[in-house]
């Protein structure tokens, strides 16, 4: 459940079939029989725990190359970009006594925060088609408005560097103030951004580090094959057994003979 390795397995039980000759060997009381039975199990355990570690680490080394590689750069761009932003954003913020910037909505300049969130709402009532438009600018961000057709809402998006998305409601003031949150935010996610990239650097450290780690059991998985191989020899357990042949053919055959002679 967690991105860490190793990850936890569970082995299945199952049941464990005699051949005709461990059958006979167990008769004979052999003792090598069950050593060789304890050895299948633990062999077949190690197996499945090795071919998991082989798994791990081959999924390791994919997202060491490609993964982990690709998520610094997007961080790295992304946080480049909220700082252009920002600088940006102060360059071109003039708030008039009521604390509003001047909005540019379809050429018209607007001064006043309700006559700015009005033009707004009336852009989006003559809107037709889903399809994104642009329709302003606002604090040195251009404006694009679209219908998103899933949610049934009108999003706003603005652009210096980076595209920065907001809905948009009902409320003439309130997407005013929709607007301004979202842009005086850029500082937390350009904070948020950088935790991101500490914590991806961090996995890529780890991973590395995990990737080169051997199977733990190798050896142990190296001493019990090679046992198991030696009592397979022993008890002969490497040939093909001998088939046991019905005898009720022969009896009819025998039987056809008779009846023929006669």
């Amino acid at each position: 459940m967690t991105s860490k390795s190793p990850v936890r397995a569970a082995e299945d039980i199952d049941e464990t079939a005699l051949s005709y000759a461990e059958i006979k060997a167990l008769c004979t009381g052999n003792p090598y029989i069950k050593e060789k039975m304890d050895l299948d199990i633990d062999v077949q355990r190690l197996k499945l725990l090795k071919s998991n570690h082989l798994s791990q680490k081959y999924s390791l080394e994919d997202r060491i190359v490609k993964e982990f590689p690709q998520k610094i750069a997007f961080l790295e761009q992304r946080i480049n970009g909220f700082e252009s932003d920002i600088k940006h954003l102060s360059e071109n913020t003039h708030k008039n006594e009521d604390g509003f910037s001047p909005m540019q909505i379809e050429g018209k300049l607007y001064t006043d925060k309700k006559a700015a969130g009005s033009a707004i709402l009336e852009v989006c009532k003559a809107k037709t088609s889903p399809e994104p438009i642009p329709i302003g600018e606002y604090r040195g961000f251009k404006m694009e408005l679209l219908f998103e057709v899933m949610t049934r809402t009108f999003q706003l998006t603005l652009q210096h560097d980076l595209k920065h998305r907001v809905t948009l409601g009902n409320d003439v003031f309130g997407n005013i103030q929709r607007i301004d949150n979202m842009l005086d935010n850029f500082a937390d996610e350009k904070a948020e951004s950088i935790g991101q990239l500490e914590d991806v650097k961090a996995q890529l450290e780890y991973a590395k580090q995990e990737v080169d780690k051997p199977f733990a059991y190798e050896e142990e998985l190296q001493t019990k094959s090679n046992r198991l191989e030696e009592l397979n020899i022993m008890l002969n357990m490497d040939k093909n057994e001998p088939e046991i042949v019905d005898s009720e053919p022969d009896e009819e055959i025998n039987r056809s003979n008779r009846d023929y002679e006669r």
